[in-house]
């Protein structure tokens, strides 16, 4: 049913290889910013989720940081 559908659209060809570009150039965007930037940035980044200032305990008292 995918191959009648398809084949019906004009083009369906270059669909493939606009959406395989677009990947490929997201993707090496995305590893040049990462080697880009600074190593305090990532660690500042990497500890963000997990750093909101409370030290939160469990039932038996025991902290977490």
């Amino acid at each position: 049913m995918i191959k009648n559908v398809l084949s019906d659209i004009g083009g369906v060809g270059l669909y493939g290889v606009i959406s395989i570009s677009l990947f490929f150039a997201v993707f090496i965007g995305m590893l040049l910013w990462v080697f880009a930037m600074k190593k305090s940035f990532a660690q500042k980044m990497s500890t963000l989720p997990l750093n909101d200032g409370e030290k939160k305990s469990d039932q038996k008292g025991t902290t977490h940081e």
